[in-house]
């Protein structure tokens, strides 16, 4: 299917995240005059107009965690209880990158009690119909959403290098399909979201299992053919097997929309120029967007 639309959808909380404890690990917080410290905003901007250089959108969103508890809270209390409260060099940021995403005239898109990840689900399924998509992120949780005409495009190290997967080619690569990460995940849990999962076991197994047996309820079924230590943990565990499932899921009818019109990547040079220089942004001309 042909298109010529190519819409990004931009996690804005992982970009920021990670511009910031780029230079956050040698203090350098970039702190303009009015004492406001810019770096994670600053950075973020350079990876989305990086990013927006090496794909060519035609429209751009951006997506936000709207605070820290969701649904996933109350599914289970423990989810995320891991974190720690973010540093207080980075708390002031969050607005302010919303507001410079504004001052862009990208729409700025979030729903209470959902991740950024479900806002990009929910998007991504509505626009992947008749325009390519591509979600802009560090976090490999949305390599499930892979389907055609939607792709992930995964931060690494520095700026401008991507992992960029498709549906096809990440089967190739990790023998399952997109929608069995879910199914694994919910097998081996996840230590940065803090959920265990089944208790002793791990990727290996996981992976081995989803292989031969295709999805939790194919392994379930079969549950007399595992080993005798398999077996007993994914009994003594089930409960949280299927919550585990829940929580890695992510959930594509959240409560958001944005029409494409309103996202049409269009720079307001003037306005652009006036944020940037009231942030004092230095050499924003050459690092960050190349006008």
């Amino acid at each position: 299917m042909t298109t010529t639309n190519r819409v990004m959808l931009v996690d804005g909380m992982a970009l920021l995240f990670r511009a910031f404890y780029a230079t956050a690990m040698s203090n350098y917080y970039m702190i303009n005059s009015k004492g406001m410290p810019t770096n994670g905003v600053y950075g973020m901007m350079k990876h989305m107009f990086t990013a927006i250089e090496t794909y060519q959108p035609t429209h751009v969103i951006c997506c936000w965690d709207m605070g820290s508890k969701t649904f996933r809270n109350d599914l289970f209390p423990d989810y995320k209880a891991n974190r720690g409260a973010p540093p207080e060099e980075l708390i002031p940021q969050f607005d302010l990158a919303k507001e410079v995403v504004e001052s862009l005239d990208i729409p700025n898109v979030g729903q209470v009690g959902y991740e950024a990840d479900d806002c990009m689900g929910t998007l991504s399924r509505a626009y992947s119909e008749h325009s390519q998509v591509f979600l802009l992120t560090g976090d490999q949780d949305l390599l499930q959403l892979l389907q055609p005409n939607v792709h992930v495009v995964l931060l690494k190290k520095g700026y401008g290098n991507y992992a960029e997967y498709q549906e096809e080619s990440f089967t190739e690569e990790k023998g399952i399909t997109p929608q069995q990460m879910i199914d694994l995940k919910a097998l081996m849990g996840d230590s940065s979201d803090n959920y265990p999962g089944v208790k002793g076991i791990g990727e290996k197994t996981a992976l081995k299992l989803l292989l031969k047996y295709g999805s939790i309820e194919g392994i379930l079924e079969n549950i007399e053919e595992l080993t005798k230590g398999q077996r007993t943990k994914i009994e003594d565990n089930l409960d949280m097997l299927h919550l585990s499932r829940k929580l890695a899921a992510i959930h594509c009818e959240a409560d958001v929309d944005c029409s494409l019109e309103e996202a049409l990547f269009y720079i307001n040079d003037e306005k652009m120029s006036a944020k940037f220089d009231e942030l004092e942004f230095k050499n924003w001309e050459k690092n960050i967007v190349r006008m």
